[in-house]
């Protein structure tokens, strides 16, 4: 067979090669060198499970990106099921409503939940309307978490909606030809269909949760996640070689996240992201 050139890859990869070393590998690097530059020296990496406040923070990050994960997955896979199966008078103003949130920074969402459950808010208005305590909860892990569940929505919502669209309906029928009930047919066919989208998704928005900044920073008031630790300590603390270090352990946390996700879901994850 024929062996073909291509000179012309070469001038397509060198720039292509070019963007990749300006962009990731030195800042990755640089990030690398800076680390070891403190006190702690290499030591700095390990600091995170030696120092109380930052595996603390750690943890709390881990767990709260794990709970809003789960919430999120649950919610959109029950939305975006009934939604892609159902034709109604507003449906499309209602997807368009729930994938809103995506035009949204960080600072924005952390603002709405401030309206929502702040000091001035209004859930707090109608718990005290009906118990007499004011309800306020926007400056803790309860109020990030409702911030972080309501930009992690649309991101999985639509990939959900991607995936019913082509579950195949003929083996719902048969399932329920043989007598399997409703919760089997949703345990047995819709979930193992939904599976990959579901990992996928679920990925994204675990990686998502974890390195989320803009809502921490304007909830930040007994707010303890590694992100705004890491803010902490290059600007009140002028500690760049430990926040550099904390920001390699974050990155790879979800990183290793993202590829068990890719190997239990195939290439999903990647068109997800």
């Amino acid at each position: 067979m024929e062996r073909r050139e291509y000179p012309y890859l070469a001038v397509l990869v060198l720039p292509v090669l070019v963007v990749f070393s300006a962009f990731f590998l030195l800042p990755m690097g640089r990030l690398v060198a800076v680390a070891g530059t403190g006190p702690e020296g290499v030591s700095a990496y390990f600091a995170i499970l030696t120092t109380p406040r930052y595996f603390e923070s750690l943890v709390a990050t881990i767990v709260l990106s794990t709970l809003v994960t789960l919430a999120t997955l649950a919610i959109s896979a029950v939305s975006g099921l009934f939604l892609e199966r159902n034709s109604f008078a507003g449906r499309g103003v209602l997807v368009s409503m729930l994938t809103f949130p995506l035009a949204f920074p960080g600072v924005v969402v952390g603002f709405m939940v401030i309206m929502l459950a702040g000091r001035q808010g209004l859930i707090g208005d109608i718990a005290k309307f009906l118990t007499g305590d004011k309800l306020v909860f926007a400056y803790s892990m309860a109020g990030l978490f409702m911030g972080y569940v309501y930009f992690s929505i649309p991101r999985v919502i639509l990939t959900v909606m991607a995936a019913a669209e082509k579950l195949d309906p003929a083996l719902e029928e048969a399932a329920r030809s043989l007598g399997a009930s409703q919760w089997l047919v949703v345990r047995d066919v819709i979930l193992p269909g939904l599976k990959p989208a579901l990992i996928a998704s679920g990925a994204i928005c675990f990686a998502t949760a974890m390195g989320a900044f803009g809502t921490a920073f304007t909830l930040a008031t007994n707010i303890d996640v590694l992100p705004m630790t890491i803010y902490t300590e290059f600007t009140l603390r002028a500690n760049i070689a430990m926040a550099a270090a904390l920001s390699i352990i974050l990155g790879l946390i979800t990183w290793v996240a993202l590829n068990m996700a890719r190997s239990l879901a195939g290439s999903t994850v990647a068109a997800a992201a």
